[in-house]
């Protein structure tokens, strides 16, 4: 089966066949294994040993995107955040339901947020802190733009807090350039081609001392993930960790960098896309996003208009031809959601928007 969805993602033999092991998280052997995946991402986010640490948290992407937002917005405080998809909504709620007071900057899902949308509302409002956004959001597809919005933030005297959870490995946001960014958080099932289960932040040391205390919830709080660490070595967890998970994504870092890193990552990724934007033009339907809005790891496309199409009916047909796609959407518009990341190959791409197009073709036919 080909999946073609934007987390988790399709992964190596490789990478699966670490996860058919008995493991202790307290074992010494693991223990050097979890501290050397913190160093190693440090690196990969371009951030710099000593200022920079990765705090790893068990669970999903909302998990670890909540403890960002807990720990380094105070309780009280306001916080804007550029509503364009659906991962936006998700954050907005997040922050509220935490208490903390969310200022909502409405813009179009269809093109990402820039300095210019983003710096007329903190001057507007000067008790804003932090602007706390999406990367890459799969809802739709775009990217914002997260490093010129960074630069004004810092101009500013303002924070950031970046979810990068389907962006990191791929987009790249070096954080020694980001000093304005008190964390960025992502999940080992994306880009970096692990499998789920777990969430890092990678947080400026500083700030996650700086803000202990506030978070509200043991669990939830990076700073005392940070003060775990400290206490008891960088390869010790504070709770039990999908420890597979973690082996496996160890495997998966040696895969990206035999690759060539994010460069490399990035291109292949691109090239997924683009044959899969060309494919689905090519096949008659409409994208979602102009070209030149359009990212390299999902690419949506509005469902077509004739009344037979149904969107269960086609994922059906498609996973009968080998190829499994999301089964809804969170667009302003009826769309599908095409996952362009993963392991998978243009060649890979190529295969699936063929089977796209006979896929389409047998539910209509059959709907007629």
């Amino acid at each position: 089966m080909l999946l073609l969805i934007p987390g988790p993602v399709q992964t190596r033999p490789e990478v699966k066949a670490a996860m058919a092991q008995d493991i202790a998280p307290w074992d010494r052997d693991f223990q050097a294994v979890y501290a050397r995946i913190r160093d190693r991402i440090v690196g990969v986010a371009g951030g710099t040993p000593g200022v920079h640490a990765t705090l790893p948290l068990q669970g999903a992407g909302h998990f670890v995107s909540e403890a960002a937002l807990r720990t380094f917005v105070a309780p009280g405080a306001k916080v804007l955040i550029p509503m364009n998809g659906a991962y936006a909504q998700r954050m907005a709620r997040l922050a509220r339901e935490a208490g903390r007071v969310v200022v909502e900057l409405k813009l179009p899902d269809t093109r990402g947020a820039t300095a210019a949308d983003i710096m007329p509302a903190l001057e507007a409002d000067p008790a804003i802190g932090t602007v706390a956004m999406v990367f890459n959001e799969t809802g739709s597809g775009i990217v914002n733009d997260a490093n010129g919005i960074g630069r004004a933030l810092h101009a500013a005297g303002k924070r950031l807090v970046l979810d990068a959870v389907s962006a990191f490995g791929v987009l790249p946001f070096p954080l020694a350039e980001h000093p304005e960014c008190d964390v960025l958080v992502f999940t080992s099932g994306k880009c970096l081609e692990g499998m789920p289960g777990i969430g890092f932040a990678v947080a400026r040391i500083d700030r996650a001392e700086a803000c202990a205390g506030q978070a509200g919830s043991w669990s939830l709080d990076l700073s005392d993930v940070l003060a775990h660490a400290k206490r008891s070595g960088w390869g010790s967890i504070r709770f039990t960790p999908p420890v597979q998970a973690i082996a496996a994504f160890d495997v998966a870092l040696d895969l990206y960098e035999a690759e060539g890193g994010q460069p490399a990552r990035r291109a292949r990724y691109q090239a997924n896309a683009d044959i899969l934007y060309d494919g689905i033009v090519g096949l008659g339907l409409t994208p979602y996003l102009a070209r030149e809005h359009q990212g390299p790891v999902i690419v949506t496309v509005h469902q077509p208009a004739d009344p037979r199409f149904d969107l269960m009916t086609f994922v059906d047909a498609l996973k009968r031809r080998g190829v499994l796609i999301s089964n809804f959407y969170n667009t302003a518009a009826p769309t599908m959601r095409i996952g362009a990341i993963g392991a998978i190959t243009p060649d890979d791409m190529r295969r699936a928007v063929a089977a796209i197009g006979t896929a389409l073709d047998d539910v209509l036919a059959k709907a007629a």
